[in-house]
């Protein structure tokens, strides 16, 4: 977040009914064939709603991202466009970093570049947004104590092209650059600092960010530095963006107008596709066998793979099953009432593979442990079972129930009442028929172990506005579980590291999981050079269960217009409209 990082959540968090569709035409049915444009399905039910270029935990949908970063660029941008995770620097403002030999700073040089109306974009513009980060940081859905902006000690401007930040300590120079710098998104400090503090200046940004219907029209939202600009954005979701003629970077955008079009289901969204009225779309891991039918009409069918992981947070703070969630042997019957592998292969069409741990496994790479490969709890109902029945629980009526109060090897452990029942609710995504069949297999399963499972739906928005970090005390702290992972429920910067998602206090870490040691192998993992230390992270969680783990789905099962081209899919979920282009 995402998080996306925001990230992402989505990535932050990502991703059938009305149809939305203004601006598409053709009297067959099919989009307008036109080279200046293109009509772009978004995944479904993830509406975009947020314009400002910094992410705050109600706004970590990946479109939102998507969209700011080609209107504002990023100092640093980490894509996998080219089919590898890398700095794009065509993309980025900044076209160097040095960092001292000591790895304890690091000196930045921006490019020749200019806002759009004109005015050179310098230091200052980016230590605008430091400052406005550096003041607001606990409302920044990046942060997390003591990284950035807290390890950054001073930023002094040496003119305007070169700075020099300074931290706290030396740091491994790629995640820096991969998962801190790459959060930095120079803003036009003449045009948006209308004087006041910066708390008061973060205020007004934020204020003119939750009035979508006039970010076509609000001046704040004209002085770009990316490729696009938004021509029209409806509080339905629909956006148009048109290419920035202004813009001297080096993503030239290859098509005039992008037509970003919503859709409230996964149904609605495949209909659209079928009938030729979108060039660009999705469809669900479970309609692969239907690939025949989108060839036929023109399409290239394609599985997105992304770098992320898939989980249901648990709140531990929720008043009523709070103290039943911090108990590990609660945590790991849960866990082993997943069955991964039957989901994988039959709810997601074989398109996922299972998820053990904090670190992405549907693709291969170095930060995974043995302990999280191997699978510490695989699924095993009798076994989760076990675990409840040896820990003071019994079965009365179908379901779990404390007889065994106490904090001793045998009983239920502290703060779990006498008659708690192991019944839990989770709010979850709606508008994916994969996500409807896996809760309700992860229903089923979980029946057999004696745990009652709720599910409740919601646009992804809600889900996410409605499962905040909390204390036990507020009201809104009454979510037990939440889901928003259809199409993974957290996409990574290159490095994996789980600082926002894991570590106590972090800005993503909605379910407030906070374990000392793991803080330890985190900030390890940050400043080592080493795999050892985030393989120790790796295992450590894989263990532990701050979550629960879920398959790991493809992004999205992509469906792209014959003749549409230049740029492959980004495994970190972002779209870049600017590399699209018509090849014939």
């Amino acid at each position: 977040m995402s998080p996306a990082r925001t990230r992402r959540l989505a990535g932050a968090a990502l991703s059938a009914g009305t149809l939305l569709l203004a601006g598409c035409s053709g009297s067959s049915g099919t989009s307008s064939g036109s080279q200046d444009s293109i009509d772009y399905a978004l995944p479904a039910n993830f509406t975009p709603n947020w314009i400002l270029p910094i992410g705050t935990a109600a706004h970590l949908n990946t479109n939102n991202r998507s969209i700011a970063d080609s209107l504002w660029e990023r100092l640093v941008a980490y894509d996998g466009s080219t089919g590898r995770i890398a700095w794009n620097k065509k993309a980025s403002i900044a076209t160097a970093a040095d960092f001292a030999a000591d790895g304890k700073s690091v000196t930045i040089t921006l490019g020749d570049r200019h806002w759009s109306d004109g005015k050179p974009i310098t230091s200052r513009d980016v230590q605008f947004w430091f400052d406005l980060i550096k003041a607001n940081k606990k409302e920044w859905a990046g942060y997390n104590p003591g990284q950035a902006p807290d390890n950054w000690t001073s930023f002094k401007t040496v003119d305007d092209r070169h700075f020099t930040i300074t931290f706290d300590k030396s740091y491994n120079s790629q995640w820096m650059l991969a998962n801190e710098l790459n959060e930095v998104t120079p803003l036009p400090q003449h045009a948006w600092d209308k004087g006041g503090s910066p708390q008061q200046v973060w205020k007004n940004l934020n204020s003119a960010a939750k009035n979508i219907s006039r970010y076509a029209t609000d001046p704040l939202w004209k002085t770009i530095s990316g490729p696009y600009a938004v021509k029209s954005f409806s509080t339905a979701g629909k956006v148009v963006l048109t290419a920035n003629k202004k813009y001297d970077g080096g993503e030239k955008p290859g098509i005039p107008t992008v037509n970003l079009l919503p859709f409230t289901t996964a149904d609605a969204e495949k209909n659209a596709l079928r009938s030729g009225s979108v060039d660009y779309g999705y469809i669900e891991a479970t309609d692969l066998d239907q690939k025949d039918s989108f060839t036929a009409q023109g399409y290239e069918v394609k599985p997105w793979s992304g770098w992320a992981i898939t989980y249901m947070p648990y709140n531990f703070n929720n008043p009523a099953m709070g103290a039943v969630f911090k108990q590990l042997y609660a945590r790991q019957a849960v866990q082993h009432s997943i069955d991964q592998g039957s989901l994988a292969k039959v709810v997601f069409n074989g398109t996922a593979v299972p998820g053990y741990g904090p670190i992405p496994q549907g693709q291969a790479s170095d930060f995974v442990s043995p302990a999280q490969k191997n699978n510490p709890y695989p699924f095993s109902t009798s076994a989760a079972r076990k675990l409840l029945t040896d820990h003071g629980w019994t079965e009365q009526g179908g379901v779990m129930t404390c007889t065994g109060p106490g904090s001793g090897a045998s009983q239920c452990g502290e703060g779990v009442a006498e008659g708690a029942k192991f019944e839990m609710g989770v709010l979850s995504q709606s508008g994916s028929t994969v996500t409807d069949n896996m809760m309700s297999a992860i229903q089923s399963s979980l029946a057999k172990t004696g745990i009652k499972f709720s599910i409740k739906t919601a646009p992804v928005n809600s889900v996410l506005s409605q499962t905040p970090q909390c204390t036990s005390d507020q009201s809104i702290c009454k979510w037990q579980l939440s889901f928003f992972g259809t199409a993974g429920s957290w996409y990574f910067s290159a490095f994996p590291t789980g600082d926002s998602l894991f570590q106590s206090q972090g800005g993503s870490n909605f379910g407030n999981y906070s374990n000392p040691e793991v803080d330890k192998l985190i900030s390890a993992s940050t400043t080592s050079s080493s795999n050892q230390a985030i393989q120790g992270y790796s295992a450590a969680l894989a263990k532990d269960l701050p979550v629960i783990w879920l398959p790991e789905p493809v992004y999205q099962v992509s469906v792209v217009r014959n003749g549409l081209g230049g740029f492959s899919q980004d495994s970190l979920a972002n779209f870049h409209p600017a590399q699209w282009k018509w090849t014939s």
